[in-house]
């Protein structure tokens, strides 16, 4: 996971280098217990207002913070979540027999 695709200061790129930093990587334990998560209802359509919003030019400026906030943490999930699909994919190959 690479902590380039966001700024380095925030509060998502500060957990995006503590994950990458943890010397055995992600168990498979741990990248299905991370694909398991999804925003709460109210926060997705929470979401979905901002984004409309945006799009028409009329965020105030607390919620173009709030509405940051939900995208770097989007973004960071998805990472995330993509880096434990390819553990789980790779425990897969290393359990299956060899023809």
């Amino acid at each position: 996971m690479s902590s380039q695709a966001i700024p380095s200061t925030n509060e998502a790129a500060i957990w995006a280098r503590l994950i990458e930093s943890q010397p055995d990587g992600l168990t498979p334990e741990a990248a299905r217990y991370l694909l398991r998560f999804r925003f709460a209802e109210n926060d997705q359509s929470r979401l979905h207002e901002l984004a409309e919003r945006s799009q028409a030019g009329t965020l105030t400026e607390d919620e173009g913070r709030e509405f940051d906030s939900y995208l770097h943490i989007g973004n960071l999930l998805a990472v995330m979540q993509s880096k434990a699909r390819l553990v789980l994919s790779s425990d897969v190959k290393a359990t299956q027999p060899r023809s």
